[in-house]
């Protein structure tokens, strides 16, 4: 009988996922907005962004539960730490490599997990004492979601058929409701991609309480 886990999310190269070009730009501009140094990219998949911080001054570790992802991207930029962890692991191991850290990004991970409460206590786990958590999703929102009813797109929107999809489908509310329970602060939320309230993904920015 098959295990009812995913561990292989489909990195096969170095080519930068296409929402990187819209939401790289706006975690970059955030980063340094909070005048941080050390970041862990949680979800960093085939390094793509760490690479993009690293270009931009920060000193990122890139964190990865796909052994393929985490291959491709010590292959591509081997002045960059990463480590095959999931979210269900103890961040004390990290840790008793590297010092914690100013701030965390994860990026369009979130939406694919079963436990997702399990991402903001693994990034706690890494912070430093209020430390800073950049999270990105697709945004869902009433405007949103009634364009896509009007539209007949919740087939493909849900992508249903895409081993290791999304599975957990975020608003404003739910995601802050969710970093709340589990150490944090929301201080400041966005959108990036099309038009406002029609977003494709939206970030929030919280503080490790």
């Amino acid at each position: 009988m098959a295990e009812n886990a995913v561990k292989d999310y489909g990195w096969t190269s170095e080519v930068k996922p296409f929402s990187c070009d819209y939401i790289g730009p706006a975690v970059l501009k955030i980063l340094k907005s909070l005048d941080v140094l050390r970041v862990v990219d949680i979800g960093s998949g085939n390094g793509i962004l760490c690479a993009e911080m690293a270009a931009n001054g920060f000193k990122p570790v890139g964190v990865e539960y796909d052994a393929a992802g985490v291959a491709i991207a010590q292959s591509q930029y081997p002045n960059i730490n990463f480590y095959q962890f999931g979210v269900q692991d103890d961040p004390k191991k990290l840790l008793s490599t590297e010092a914690p850290f100013d701030a965390v990004v994860s990026t369009e991970v979130i939406e694919h997990l079963f436990s997702p409460h399990l991402l903001p206590i693994f990034a706690a786990g890494l912070l430093k004492p209020g430390g800073k958590l950049v999270i990105t999703t697709p945004y869902h929102g009433y405007l949103k979601n009634l364009a896509l009813s009007i539209f007949n797109a919740w087939d493909n929107h849900l992508t249903a058929q895409w081993h290791g999809g999304h599975i957990k489908f975020w608003s404003r509310k739910t995601l802050t409701q969710l970093l709340k329970n589990n150490g944090f602060e929301v201080q400041a939320f966005s959108g990036v991609g099309r038009f406002p309230y029609l977003w494709k993904s939206m970030i929030l920015v919280a503080k490790k309480k």
